[in-house]
């Protein structure tokens, strides 16, 4: 039995419990942009239920193009008003630089890749960063309700990043 076999099967004792059909649009009208990282529960990290948010998630929870694509689709479809952004402690981003991470592509694949992992070694400054972004993007219609914020892997709190 494979990982992905015993997931599905759990999937099935999930389903059991399944509290039925929610609306499309997110009760809250906020969008969670964060980390990957497995140690990031963001639905019980914010008190949230099935149905509250959007939760997106990519490597460092940076802002990327294809991040600011699913925010507009976030905001201008589905009526989010609020975006939330979780970077945290330990991120696995910090713990190399962009030629590192270039140069383990280009030897191990023979190419560089069209887009940037986003490393960074200060976290503070990548959550500013994400804001700053979306706050110039032209495509993200509310500002006003923009926050960042740093989780302590370590003890789950989450502390807020103001723009310089």
């Amino acid at each position: 039995m494979t990982n992905t076999d015993d997931l599905i099967e759990r999937n099935r004792e999930y389903a059991s419990t399944y509290p039925g059909p929610k609306p499309l649009r997110p009760g809250k009208h906020i969008a969670v942009v964060a980390c990957m990282d497995s140690r990031l529960q963001i639905f019980p990290m914010l008190g949230l239920e099935l149905g509250d948010a959007h939760i997106i998630r990519n490597a460092g929870g940076v802002i990327t193009d294809d991040m600011i694509r699913s925010l507009t689709i976030s905001q201008r479809m589905l009526g989010t008003r609020e975006i939330i952004l979780i970077h945290h402690t330990n991120c696995g981003l910090s713990t190399f630089t962009e030629d590192q991470f270039d140069d383990k592509l280009m030897t191990e694949t023979g190419a560089r890749a069209h887009w940037k992992a986003e490393s960074f070694k200060d976290v503070d400054a990548s959550v500013r960063e994400s804001i700053r972004r979306i706050l110039q993007s032209p495509f993200i219609e509310h500002k006003d309700a923009v926050r960042g914020f740093v989780a302590d892997v370590d003890t789950g709190l989450l502390r807020e990043v103001f723009p310089s």
